[in-house]
């Protein structure tokens, strides 16, 4: 009989209570989730001020409002438009308001479950070129590497299916060395100090953004010449987008900003969540089996597709637990525009309002056992804004059902070809800058269960 862990999977360590300014900037620095109090998985919201007035919250009632109610009231902060309007503009990510309301309803058609799920092929080619590279593959292997070419393998095809004219790895690696550079907090961002500040972290990412910015504008002009994909591929499906109401089209600018969106947000976040799927199924070999053998019923030997997911729950319960320990945006920040209360707690213009959804998902009043890893907690559906990988709201991820219909493809495709077990000594670090990632990678030795 195969044991069960006596242990909790890895997680991060919070100081016992709010840090200083100083002591803050440091630990932003290594790593955002560090500055989260152990009081944040106990207390519904967590006040405090580092040069600007802060607010930490965690009660689903008061998320709902500022994720749903308000929305127009809690904008993004100014720290995360800093950090990511350089690379993606006035993006659907980053947009607010009217701008935004209206590339939502031009881009809705192109996240139409009908593409998504004509899409699989892809998915499944991806799977099925990674079980390749893992048969080939001698001695422990880091995971977060094998994730991050799957999705990319992904993204890259469904973002310019067009080929030779464009090569997206120079994006991704763009994209890569960006976040790099940019998205660590400076004491100038804890402090709260104006936008147009330069922060000196982020003055050399010039050349690069340039460069990625132009290979996008390339392709983007050299698509209509071109023949369009079967089945359409993002770029073609913005193309033909259009705002409902206003007729009004995308320009070249927004065209190539909600590119880099997509690929930014579209192909990492999945890598993530698979990264830590596979290490929590290393950590509990019984879940891991379970899952293997409905995949090995599921798919009699193939790679799964599309049309599998419903055979496939136990995947899925594996991927939301995932999700629910690491969710790769695991701290979200807003700032308020106007008098408000949360928590019976005073909110005034300008402050700083922190979703810290890494604290949310962990919290002692909303879960059981909340450090545990227990797929079978998804077997019923939790409360709907104690669980919010994807965010709530009108501005929902638009590609959550794309994200989780390729996990559930690559994953079980996985499990049914091989078994993941832990390198000893290398477990990963959860480590936030824009995304929660493994620190250190995820090492596992992987064996056919042929």
């Amino acid at each position: 009989m195969i044991a069960r862990p006596q242990s909790d999977p890895v997680k991060v360590a919070m100081p016992p209570k709010p840090l200083g300014l100083w002591a803050t900037a440091m630990t932003v620095r290594r790593n955002v989730l560090e500055v989260i109090p152990a009081a944040a998985i106990r207390e519904p919201i967590i006040s405090g001020t580092s040069g600007l007035r802060w607010h930490m919250v965690m009660d689903p009632a008061a998320l709902r409002h500022i994720l749903k109610d308000r929305v127009e009231d809690y904008p993004k902060s100014i720290n995360t438009r800093l950090i990511l309007s350089p690379a993606i503009g006035d993006s659907l990510l980053m947009a607010e308001g009217a701008h935004w309301r209206w590339q939502r309803r031009a881009a809705a058609p192109a996240f139409a479950q009908r593409h998504v799920e004509a899409l699989g092929p892809l998915m499944t080619a991806a799977a099925e070129a990674s079980c390749r590279r893992l048969e080939a593959a001698q001695g422990p292997v880091n995971l977060v590497e094998e994730t991050v070419a799957a999705t990319f393998e992904v993204i890259s095809h469904v973002t310019f299916s067009g080929g030779g004219m464009f090569d997206p790895g120079a994006v991704h690696q763009a994209l890569d060395a960006y976040i790099a550079k940019t998205a660590k907090l400076s004491l100038m961002d804890v402090m709260g100090l104006p936008a147009w500040l330069p922060r000196p972290g982020r003055l050399f990412s010039g050349p690069g953004l340039r460069r990625m910015k132009t290979m996008a504008d390339q392709v983007i002009t050299s698509r209509p010449q071109a023949a369009r994909q079967q089945p359409p591929d993002f770029l073609d499906l913005l193309l033909d987008a259009q705002d409902p109401e206003t007729g009004r089209a995308m320009t070249g600018n927004e065209l190539r900003d909600n590119l880099l969106t997509f690929i930014l947000a579209g192909h990492e976040t999945t890598a993530l969540a698979l990264a830590w799927a596979l290490y929590l199924c290393a950590f509990d070999p019984f879940v891991q089996d379970r899952a293997a053998d409905e995949a090995r019923v599921a798919l009699g030997g193939r790679a799964a597709t599309a049309a599998d997911l419903g055979a496939l729950p136990q995947t899925m319960r594996i991927l939301n637990e995932a999700l629910r320990l690491y969710p790769p945006a695991a701290f979200l920040s807003r700032t308020a525009r106007t008098f408000d209360t949360l928590c019976g707690r005073e909110i005034r213009p300008g402050d700083t309002v922190m979703l810290p959804i890494y604290a949310l998902h962990r919290h002692h009043l909303l879960w059981e056992r909340p450090d545990a890893f227990d797929p079978n907690r998804f077997v019923t559906t939790p409360e709907r804004y104690a669980f919010l990988p994807f965010g709530a709201g009108p501005r929902i991820c638009f590609g959550a059902s794309f994200a989780l219909q390729e996990a559930v493809i690559i994953l079980s495709t996985l499990l049914a070809r091989f078994r993941f077990d832990p390198v000893p000594g290398r477990e990963p670090q959860p480590r936030m800058i824009l995304t929660l990632r493994p620190h250190g990678g995820v090492w596992l030795t992987v064996r056919s269960r042929d």
